[in-house]
């Protein structure tokens, strides 16, 4: 739920990660198809412009807010709790679980010391490259006035979510290019504090298989919000159930990363 609070140390924070499959896959029927659910705490949707400011300012307080969160989140420590599972109906067939201990240096580089990692049971998929990069920076997703800059944002309206009042937005690149990553969905921007509090999409670009031989790559629907630490509104949790249609057949995965014990470096 998202909701004001007073500064904290240590929250729990769930972010999903975008999976990227080959190889051979686990099959579901079409009734057991999961789907990740971007509605959940929304009100209604108010389609009338801003009151006291057009969409356009809104945009702008966001990116210069979102860019002095990002700054200030490089001088939090935490712990980053990954869980990922393939299920055929409710039954869990494999799984990746890692805890790391993320900080960063004075020059706000990440570091990751891993304080735990069972065997990885995951059967007929395979974390990529590109699958970290979207749990460092896409699932989190922190959108400073440089980053705008690559997507177009169209308003959609005003909307409740959980006790908080905000401006919703549908974010796409402005152009989609050869190795370049980006996000797909919508966000919902803190009426009063300009700070992005909840996304839902997913990554792109996506690669369906045609030939044998090419390696599919799709990426989950997931949800994430925000919690308020000291302040700021940090990544809170995100949540993904979705099932990914392949040339070989669909699968269904589940995911969850948690952060916790956000602690500001001294």
């Amino acid at each position: 739920m998202l909701k004001r609070t007073a500064g904290v140390a240590g929250i729990l924070v769930f972010i999903s990660i975008s999976i990227s499959i080959s190889a051979c896959v686990l099959f579901l029927s079409a009734d057991m198809r999961a789907q990740t659910n971007c509605e959940e705490g929304n009100g209604l949707l108010d389609f009338a412009q801003p009151k006291a400011m057009s969409a356009q300012d809104v945009i702008q307080k966001m990116g210069a807010m979102e860019a002095t969160t990002k700054e200030a989140r490089l001088h939090y420590s935490y712990k980053q709790d990954v869980l990922i599972q393939t299920l055929v109906g409710k039954n869990v067939t494999g799984e990746f679980h890692e805890v790391t201990t993320v900080s960063y240096d004075d020059k706000g580089k990440r570091r990751e010391e891993v304080t735990f990692a069972a065997q990885n049971s995951l059967r007929g998929i395979q974390l990529t490259a590109e699958d970290m990069e979207d749990i460092r920076t896409f699932m989190p997703l922190l959108l400073t006035g440089d980053d705008l800059a690559q997507y177009n944002l169209n308003y959609l309206g005003q909307q409740h979510v959980d006790d908080l009042d905000t401006y919703e937005f549908h974010v796409e690149p402005k152009k989609e290019e050869k190795g370049k990553r980006y996000f797909l969905g919508r966000i919902w921007v803190d009426a009063q504090d300009f700070q992005i509090v909840k996304l839902c999409g997913k990554t792109g670009p996506e690669k369906i298989q045609v030939k044998r031989h090419e390696r599919p790559e799709l990426h989950p629907t997931f949800v994430t919000y925000r919690q308020e630490v000291d302040g700021r509104w940090f990544p809170a949790y995100t949540r993904s159930d979705d099932t990914l249609q392949f040339r070989a057949g669909p699968v269904h995965l589940r995911e969850t990363i948690k952060y916790s014990g956000y602690k500001k470096a001294k």
